[in-house]
C-alpha cells in the first residue's frame, strides 16, 4: 500500500479517490476537512514533508499566484514572494513523485513552465479551466472522457464568502484520473 499526501485539500477529493485505489491517502491543511475525515491533518504541510510519503500532489493556495488576480499584483509582492517560496518548497520536497496543480499564474515564469495544463472538459465534465501541472517522476495525466457543453462556469461564479474555496475544489473526473493513473506506478 502507497503512502499519499495530498497537500492543501479540504475537500477530500483527492484523497478519496486514491483511498477508493488501496492507497494510504491522507489530505492536508490549515483549514478542516468539508468531511471530518479521520484521514485529515490539519496542520501546515511543510511539517509533514519528511513523513516517508510515495507521492505527493499539491494544491497550493492561488490567491497571489494565478492570473485571475494579476491587477492586484503590485500591491502584493510581499505576499506573492511567501506564495511562490511555499511552491518552492513543496516542488523541491524529497518525497519521490510530486505533482503541483495551479491556474495559470506566476510559477510558471517565476519558477518553471508547467509539465502539462489540462481542462476539466477532458475528463468529463462540462467546463473550462485551465489548469497547470508540475511533474516530478509522474508521466502526463491523459484525457479520460472529453466531453461538448464547455463553459467557463469556475469564471461566471457569483461572488460570496465561500466563493475562492468552491472554486479550488478538484473534479471529481481529474481527481478518478490522478488515482487511476498514477495511483498503479508506486
Amino acid at each position: 500500500m502507497s503512502k499519499i499526501l495530498v497537500a492543501c485539500e479540504f475537500s477530500g477529493k483527492v484523497r478519496d479517490a486514491f483511498r477508493k485505489q488501496g492507497h494510504d491517502a491522507w489530505s492536508c491543511d490549515i483549514i478542516p476537512s468539508d468531511d471530518n475525515s479521520p484521514y485529515h491533518i490539519q496542520d501546515d504541510v511543510l511539517c509533514h514533508l519528511n513523513d516517508n510519503w510515495d507521492m505527493m500532489i499539491a494544491f497550493p493556495p492561488c490567491t497571489y499566484l494565478c492570473v485571475s488576480g494579476a491587477r492586484w499584483f503590485k500591491d502584493r509582492k510581499p505576499q506573492q514572494e511567501n506564495a511562490l517560496d511555499f511552491v518552492h518548497k513543496l516542488m523541491c520536497s524529497d518525497i519521490p513523485k510530486i505533482c503541483i496543480e495551479n491556474p495559470v499564474g506566476v510559477i510558471s515564469t517565476r519558477i518553471k513552465k508547467p509539465d502539462q495544463i489540462i481542462q476539466p472538459y477532458e475528463y468529463g465534465h462540462g467546463e473550462t479551466k485551465k489548469t497547470c501541472l508540475w511533474l516530478k517522476n509522474l508521466p502526463k495525466l491523459k484525457p479520460t472522457n472529453i466531453v461538448e457543453g464547455r463553459e467557463n462556469r469556475i469564471h461566471k461564479m457569483a461572488p460570496s464568502k465561500n466563493r475562492g474555496k468552491l472554486r479550488s475544489i478538484t473534479y471529481d473526473g481529474i481527481a478518478e484520473a490522478m488515482a487511476k493513473q498514477w495511483g498503479n506506478l508506486i
